[in-house]
């Protein structure tokens, strides 16, 4: 693997992430595309997740816990970056297949095209309706440029003399992925997004870190879009028709019976934390960064294969 000139660098914010990272790394090396960079920007870990990575050909940041935003933590490793294409990965994904990066860069061809976001797939451990929303936003078309400025750093990549000229909010508590994005539209370029560049994405969390999660990124929405609002009702509109969705969709997948109660909770704190983040989009201070970023529960593993391109095998390691 060349880091002197590189087709790509891999830019993944980690915080003790031993129980994922692994899969993800060895995911990228098994990639048709191998000549990349592989930043690591942690910040604080004290668990094995610093140990893992030396494992690897991995060059490594740190940032201070008390620092720490998404945007900021880009923004080092866009500056550190030495590709001009550099690729965004959450530490607790993996790709599905060998041809991701691939397929994840293709659109750059079009130099119209600033960002470029992939196909995100739940984990087998993950909650129904975390299911539902990745299938809802995630569909299987791509879009070549799409008109909307939706996107997800967890699996996306960008070109770094923008990001360079224009970088990541680093005050916003979330959502640095769509305000970007709505930046470069708004200058010209186009978002493109590949189905065939899949990840899973290992979200399992307790009940209230999924209140955290939509607090948090109502908070960032609220900041971008100021005149936007979330009533009461709306809290209670959108969790009562989600709950209800997800529950007729469970019994037709024959889940309702392992399901129901975790649709009920989450969607309810869902929307709940959201109601709140529109309430309270004030400065995000240490107290609130400990909230949002520091407590987290994740989990494990796949997706179906409904491609020709047989998906990488990963060896099986305690999660």
């Amino acid at each position: 693997m060349s880091t002197s000139h590189p087709v790509c660098s891999i830019i993944i914010r980690s915080y003790n992430e031993e129980k994922h990272l692994e899969r993800l790394l060895e995911g990228i090396l098994q990639q048709t595309v191998n000549d990349v960079e592989i930043i690591l920007v942690d910040s604080g870990s004290t668990d094995r997740t610093l140990e893992i990575a030396s494992q690897y050909p991995v060059r490594l940041l740190h940032i201070a816990p008390q620092e720490f935003t998404f945007g900021r933590s880009l923004n080092l490793g866009i500056q550190n970056a030495q590709a001009e294409f550099l690729v965004f990965a959450s530490a607790h994904v993996y790709p599905v297949y060998p041809d991701w990066l691939e397929k994840l860069l293709e659109p750059f061809s079009d130099p119209q095209v600033a960002l470029v976001y992939g196909k995100q797939t739940g984990a087998e451990t993950s909650q129904y309706s975390e299911h539902q929303i990745f299938s809802h936003w995630y569909p299987n078309i791509s879009q070549a440029r799409q008109i909307t400025p939706f996107c997800n750093n967890a699996n996306a990549g960008v070109r770094r003399s923008l990001a360079l000229a224009r970088p990541y909010n680093e005050l916003l508590p979330g959502l640095e992925d769509l305000e970007w994005a709505q930046w470069a539209m708004n200058q010209g370029y186009f978002i493109s997004y590949v189905a065939e560049a899949e990840i899973v994405h290992i979200h399992n969390e307790t009940p209230k870190g999924v209140y955290n999660r939509y607090r948090r990124e109502a908070m960032a929405f609220k900041q971008i879009y100021s005149h936007e609002q979330f009533s009461i009702f709306d809290f209670l509109r959108l969790a009562t028709t989600n709950i209800l969705s997800d529950l007729r969709h469970a019994i037709t997948h024959k889940k309702f019976s392992n399901s129901w109660a975790g649709i009920i909770w989450f969607r309810t704190m869902q929307f709940w934390g959201t109601y709140q983040g529109y309430r309270n989009s004030g400065p995000l201070t240490w107290q609130l960064r400990q909230t949002f970023y520091y407590p987290r529960a994740l989990s494990h593993p796949h997706s179906e294969n409904n491609r020709e391109v047989n998906p990488i095998r990963y060896q099986n390691r305690s999660e």
